[in-house]
């Protein structure tokens, strides 16, 4: 990607942001809807709302990181209860369970737009994201949720490129997704699962690693760490205590994952 195409790309993000005339950025405070929120910023100024939905899905240092930015930034800020875990649909953790999470997301999103009198609400998906088993994209659709970012044809490094550039302190931020993510299918989604899950994630942020996912087979801890990072994850003094740490966490077992971190890795279990 030369810096002439990148910033023809950017150019038309900002095209299509400005044709909104006001907008509800749904924000998480991941990358992609971090730049989303500040382009959006940039080309539409004092008609852009940011709108979080919370839930147990979601880690607080999540939530708390995203208040922050938008407070820096000075665009008026939604926090939203999004009620997944009084869904059963979702809490089964069927095949369907991004999709039935986005459509209960983006329907709260859509009625606080409505209540401010926004039309349109725009979210951080991009074109790599087609790439994997996504069915939330699928609602975002379905919903004329819009997609600025994959319209304007950014892909996830073009998107890190252009934060860089304008100095986002999210631009080499790794993706983390929902708690939800790290159970495998076909296993009930539990408050206590998830406390669980986020706890033992929060062992290994504390013990600078990052990009990291902990899988919850049951008793059992699978810990997936950047391949980069493996190595001095595995030095004795680092294994021993997150070890220690997970075991009083409340996982019986801890495993390392020797693929490394690989987003979507649950979905090897869906059948074509």
């Amino acid at each position: 990607m030369t810096a002439r195409h990148l910033k023809e790309k950017e150019q038309r993000l900002f095209e299509l942001l400005r044709k909104c005339g006001s907008l509800v950025v749904a924000f998480s405070g991941g990358t992609d809807s971090t730049y989303l929120l500040y382009a959006a910023k940039q080309a539409i100024g004092k008609g852009v709302v940011a709108a979080t939905t919370v839930s147990d899905i979601h880690p607080e240092r999540e939530t708390a990181a995203a208040r922050e930015f938008v407070q820096k930034m000075g665009i008026p800020h939604v926090i939203l209860e999004s009620g997944q875990m009084e869904s059963v649909d979702f809490t089964k953790n069927h095949q369907s369970r991004c999709y039935v999470c986005k459509k209960l997301m983006f329907a709260a999103i859509f009625a606080e737009a409505k209540k401010r009198g926004i039309q349109h609400v725009a979210h951080g998906a991009n074109t790599d994201d087609d790439k994997d088993f996504r069915p939330g994209l699928r609602a975002a659709r379905e919903m004329n949720v819009a997609a600025p970012l994959a319209e304007a044809g950014l892909t996830k490094s073009d998107i890190r490129a252009l934060s860089r550039k304008a100095g986002l302190s999210t631009w080499d931020k790794p993706a983390s997704g929902c708690l939800a993510t790290r159970i495998p299918y076909d296993t009930e989604i539990t408050q206590e699962l998830l406390q669980l899950i986020d706890k033992a994630e929060q062992v290994l942020l504390d013990a600078g690693f990052s990009g990291c996912r902990v899988r919850c087979h049951g008793s059992l801890a699978k810990i997936e760490v950047p391949e980069a990072d493996m190595e001095r994850f595995l030095a004795p003094e680092n294994r021993a205590r997150i070890v220690d740490s997970l075991r009083q966490v409340g996982f019986l077992y801890v495993a390392l994952d020797l693929e490394g971190h690989q987003s979507g890795r649950l979905n090897r279990s869906i059948q074509d």
